[in-house]
Parts: C-alpha cells; sequence; structure tokens
C-alpha cells in the first residue's frame, strides 16, 4: 500500500494525463460532449422505465419508481462501464508499457478515476429528477459519498483483476459481457428486492451492489440512515475486494509483458 501511495504521487501528472486523454477520446467529434454524461442515464432510465411500469406493470409501493430506478441504475452503471474499461486498459497500453517503466495499475485506476468523473456528473440529473418528482432532500444525503467511495473501491478492485485475467486471457472480454448481463438482473435495480423468494434472498444478498444501492436508496428514498450492518456490508466488500485486486495484480505483473 505504501508503494502505491508514493507511486501515485511520483506519477500524478501521468494519471492526470491518462484521464484527460480519455476524455478527449470519449468526447472527440462529438456535439454535445460532456452534455452525453447527463442525457445518457435520464434517457436510458426513461427506456427502463417504460418497459417496467408499463409492459411488465413494475411499481414500487410507497415510493417514486422514476427515483427509485435511477438511483440503482447510476451505481450500476458506473460500476459497468469503470470495469470493462479496466479490463481492457493494461492490454490496451501495451504500446506504452513496453517502451518505459510505468506503474501498471495507474491504467485500470485511471478509467476508474475517468469513470468516476462522468459518474458525479450524473448525480445532477438524478437530483433533478429528486426535485421533481417531489421525493425530497434531506440531510443524510451528505453520508451518500461514504457510498459512492465503497463503489470506486470495490470496482477497482474488480479491475484490477479482470485486467490481470484479460492479459492472460482475451476470452475474458466476451465473458464478462455475458456476466456483466447476468450480474445486472441478479442486481435489485428494475424491480423490488421484495419480489425474490426468500429461500433465493441469502444467495442475492452476496451480491456487493445489492449493499451499495441498498446505502444509496435507504438515504434518497427513505429518509433515514442505513443500518449499522449495511455499512459494514459496504465497507468489508469494498475493502476486501480491493486488498484482493491488489494482491492479484502486483503478483502477476511482472508476467504481463510476455503475454501482452
Amino acid at each position: 500500500m505504501k508503494n502505491i501511495i508514493y507511486s501515485l504521487k511520483k506519477y500524478k501528472f501521468l494519471l492526470y494525463e491518462l484521464v484527460s486523454r480519455d476524455f478527449k477520446v470519449k468526447y472527440k467529434r462529438s456535439v454535445l460532449g460532456v452534455l452525453w454524461s447527463l442525457l445518457y442515464p435520464v434517457l436510458t432510465m426513461c427506456v427502463m422505465a417504460l418497459v417496467f411500469s408499463n409492459m411488465f406493470r413494475v411499481s414500487m409501493p410507497g415510493v417514486n419508481y422514476l427515483v427509485y430506478l435511477m438511483s440503482g441504475l447510476i451505481i450500476f452503471n458506473y460500476f459497468s462501464e469503470a470495469s470493462n474499461l479496466a479490463m481492457s486498459s493494461v492490454v490496451g497500453n501495451f504500446s506504452l508499457i513496453n517502451k518505459v517503466y510505468i506503474p501498471k495499475y495507474i491504467f485500470p485506476l485511471s478509467k476508474c478515476i475517468f469513470v468516476g468523473i462522468n459518474f458525479l456528473l450524473t448525480l445532477i440529473p438524478l437530483y433533478a429528477i429528486i426535485l421533481l418528482t417531489g421525493t425530497g432532500l434531506n440531510i443524510y444525503h451528505l453520508l451518500l459519498p461514504f457510498a459512492y467511495l465503497c463503489l470506486f473501491f470495490f470496482t477497482v478492485g474488480i479491475g484490477f483483476i479482470l485486467s490481470t485475467i484479460a492479459v492472460f486471457l482475451r476470452d475474458m472480454f466476451y465473458i464478462y459481457g455475458v456476466m456483466l448481463t447476468l450480474w445486472m438482473y441478479v442486481t435489485p435495480i428494475m424491480y423490488d428486492f421484495a419480489m425474490i423468494p426468500a429461500s433465493f434472498q441469502p444467495i442475492f444478498k452476496l451480491n456487493p451492489l445489492y449493499w451499495i444501492i441498498y446505502f444509496v436508496r435507504d438515504i434518497i428514498l427513505y429518509n433515514q440512515i442505513p443500518p449499522l450492518n449495511v455499512w459494514i456490508y459496504c465497507a468489508v466488500f469494498a475493502l476486501g475486494f480491493l486488498g484482493i485486486g491488489m494482491f492479484v495484480f502486483k503478483k502477476y505483473q511482472d508476467k504481463f509483458i510476455y503475454y501482452v
């Protein structure tokens, strides 16, 4: 950990340049540019709300379904995009790795930071919908950065693991796409967790994203502080996967050069 903190200070300019490059590449020749970060989650939410609330008759008694849907959707969208980009970050920067010495973990980390900035922008339409639907704000919203930080640490850990596997197994790019689709449906984003049969609920609770979304919705929708066990689960999953990811990445990073 100390070596990583030292390297971050030493290579912070490179980290900044990598994040800046990703922004320039993503929005190059785009008419709306960064506005897509605001429009995309809203448009996606509208489509999903139309399908699930009208065709499948999904509703959430006592809370606004649009806010319920978007509060889960922005969490999963961040995880999905950041982990996908992190997975290909080492392989995609092989030409740079092959020429000069650079701490390799900077590449997946930069992707998570880049998507994280977009994530912060998506909070603008989320809060616009919260206000427009009359859901309202409360003092407990000041606790939400804890959930977002846990989400970031968890995603970075998964990104380290995926980027390591992808170097040795390129099929992971295709496998993970299928895994993400399954992951989305086992995460209560569009539906109420209470709809899941009681016998299967303990399995669904092994999903770290479930606890992060639970934390966020408890504050936004139910105006209450999440129970202590939710805080603990969020922190344990986040730091646990971050530690595992760092360990795996560090153990195999010296072999990357032979496979990339």
